[in-house]
This record gives C-alpha cells, structure tokens and sequence, in this order.
C-alpha cells in the first residue's frame, strides 16, 4: 500500500486573536497549519485548542477551490501559505460564521475525509485533519519537496518558498435589488421602485469590479422576482462577507425626502411594522420566540455579525452624506427579513424617496446615480480597510 503523508510539510504558527467573554468558552482557537504529502494524496492539519466541527462547503472537484468553514474556529487576522502535493496554495481568514479554509487545489483533486483528533501521544491539543486525495485519471503534480520514508504523521516545520502567490482573498460582496417581477415596489411619477434598484445595483457592481478586490454577487440580475428568504439563502451560499439591500422609500407626504440606512433590531420600528402591513414584500424578523435561539454560539455569532452590519451602516451615512439629501435620523433598525442572516453582515439602503419629484429624478438620472453608487463603493472599501486594520492588531 502506498505511504501516506511521507513529504516534509509547511508549517506556520499563529497565535489566536480572540476576546473572550465567559460565554465563549466553546470557540477553539487556531493555533497552527501544516501541510504535507504527495501528489497522491496531501493532508492539511491545523492546530487548535479545543474540539471543534467544520461544514464542506465545496469539496474543489468542480473548481479546484475547496472551501471548509469552521462555525467554532476563531482564525482573527487570517493566515495564508504556500502548500504541497495536491495542495497548491491555502488561507484562513475570519468570517462572521466561523474561520473560513479556502484550499487551491490541483486539476481533478478532491476533498475526500475530514475528522477530528483528540489530544494524545504527548500531543496537549486538538487537530482538524482534511485529506485531499487525487481522483482516476486525474493530472498527477511532481512534488518538488524532498521525499522521506513514511512513518505515520511527521510533518517538519519548514518557511514557504516566498515564490509561490497565496490564494487570493477576495471579499465577497451579495447586492440585492429590492422588488422585482410581480413585486413592483413603491409607485413614482415615472415609474415603479423595482427598476430603480436594479439600475443602481447594476451601477454599484460596475463600481467595485473596477478593482480585483471584490467578487460581486447580485440577488437578481432582471426583472424577475427572487423570493425573499432565497435572498438570505444566496448571501449565505456565498459566503458573503457583505450583504447591502437597495430600496427606494415612499411616503404620503411628498415633500419628504432623503436617504437611511437600515440594520436589523430585535424588536421592528413603527416604520418596520407599516411597511410589514402594507406591503408583503418586507416581513418583521423574530430572532426569539418559535426560533428557539438557545445555543450561545449563535447569539455570540449574531451579536458580532450586527455589530459589524452597524459599524458599516456608520461608515455608508458618512460616505453617502453629502452625495444626496438624508433623512434628518439617517441611520435606524428595523426588523426587514432580508436582514435576518445571523452570520452575513448586512444594511438595507433607502436610496431616497420616489414618491419626491426631487429624490426620484436623481435616482433615474444615470450620472447622479453613478455618483452616489460610486460614495457606496467608497464605503465598502472603507469598511474592509478598518476590519484589516482591526484584525491586524
């Protein structure tokens, strides 16, 4: 049988960021990541303090991107490296779900096994193991690392070849278009809120593809109507580091204009429970109750995940100020569905008003909206600048 494992390996040590609270006993800390093996097989073990699960979220045959999300992990600050064998590059970073393992695989490679290893044999700690193993037929890679005699699991601390380019880290930003299809929205005087959003999402893709820092993912692309909790489903999915719903407001009084920015609150606003009255689109969203929200490790995800959706809305009033008319109490929470996900920071933007002559000709207006979407643009990148910055210390 074929040695498993027998290549001398990378390892990177990392110490654990983490601020912890008396209820956060359950989160394990990432202490290191190893990597060794052949082209026939490559087995990545990262270090860890206490027990911890992780969810395959793609296994890498399809694109050679194999992603691992590990809910209990905390990895503050990220860590990336050089791989071997199957593996080409890998990194870790921090996510509102837990630490997120993204491996560059070779052609026809695989995840095939996960588990846990309990501390024993002098080892005082836990270790996550992930196999990667080569399909049939599959591109065989020569392994450039100086081959050892198998004998179990030892992996040789070594520096990565700086030579070799890390994965990339593209923050994943989820743009939803309010309304859509059936689902017109709020009525103007020249037409309906749907379109509306939609143009300006379109706009806001446009302005952060202009960078490679970005991969931008839209709810809809047309006018179709997407349902609401399939809105939430499509962030989660893809693993979205942000989550931004545009909206145009309406109202009785047609002198009221100005923009807000929404994130979500335990209890809907009066604003909230009108718009979940009149209008079917927007749905108060019970995070107590018939959820049975009981695990400490979701509230402790949740209440990070809203302190970073207000720390963005704080930085997008500021962007936006000045680019376009805001509502005297600019920044507020409601309990809008498309808010809901517990580990996708997320705001949803009021553009303005289409029931004001004023609001809604900027917003139809292809050169002022390009500009206020370009001010959104500058938000997100302002708030992935600080969250590096943050993770970084």
């Amino acid at each position: 049988m074929r040695a498993f494992l027998a290549a001398a390996a990378v390892a990177v040590g990392l110490t654990a960021v983490f601020a912890v609270s008396h209820a956060a006993a359950s989160v394990a800390g990432l202490l290191k990541v190893r990597v060794g093996g052949d082209a026939q097989q490559t087995r990545i073990v990262m270090d860890i303090d206490q027990a911890a699960s992780g969810q395959l979220v793609s296994d890498g045959l399809a694109d050679g991107h194999a992603v691992l999300i590990l809910p209990t992990v905390s990895a503050q600050g990220g860590l990336q490296g050089s791989g071997q064998g199957l593996v080409k590059t890998w990194a870790i970073q921090q996510t509102p779900g837990g630490a997120r393992l993204q491996l560059d695989l070779a052609a026809d490679a695989r995840v095939k096994a996960r588990f846990l290893l309990p501390p024993a044999d002098g080892i005082d700690h836990y270790r996550y193991v992930v196999d990667v193993i080569a399909q049939a037929g599959g591109v065989r890679l020569i392994n450039t690392a100086s081959p050892t005699p198998a004998a179990g699991l030892r992996l040789r601390p070594q520096i990565p070849p700086a030579r070799v380019m890390p994965v990339s880290l593209k923050k994943v930003v989820v743009i939803d278009p309010g309304h859509g299809g059936h689902d017109p929205g709020a009525s103007g005087a020249r037409g309906f809120e749907k379109d509306v959003n939609l143009a300006a999402a379109l706009a806001l893709k446009a302005r952060l593809e202009q960078s490679s820092r970005y991969s931008v993912v839209l709810t809809r692309h047309d006018d179709t109507y997407v349902p609401l909790e399939d809105r939430v489903r499509i962030a989660q999915r893809a693993g979205a580091d942000l989550f931004i719903s545009l909206h145009s407001d309406s109202g009785p009084d047609a002198n009221v204009r100005g923009a807000s920015v929404y994130t979500l609150s335990d209890k809907a606003s009066n604003r909230a429970a009108r718009f979940v009255s009149r209008d079917d689109w927007f749905m108060k969203a019970s995070l107590t109750g018939d959820r049975g929200v009981s695990d400490i490790l979701f509230d402790l995800t949740q209440r990070n995940t809203k302190n970073r959706s207000a720390a963005f809305a704080q930085t997008l009033v500021s962007h936006v100020e000045g680019k376009t008319p805001m509502l005297r109490r600019s920044q507020r929470d409601a309990g809008f569905m498309v808010l809901l996900a517990p580990d996708v920071p997320a705001v949803l933007l009021e553009m303005g008003f289409v029931s004001n002559r004023e609001d809604e000709q900027q917003l139809r207006d292809p050169r002022r909206r390009a500009r206020l979407m370009d001010a959104v643009g500058d938000s997100i990148d302002a708030y992935f600048v600080q969250s590096i910055r943050l993770a970084s210390r």
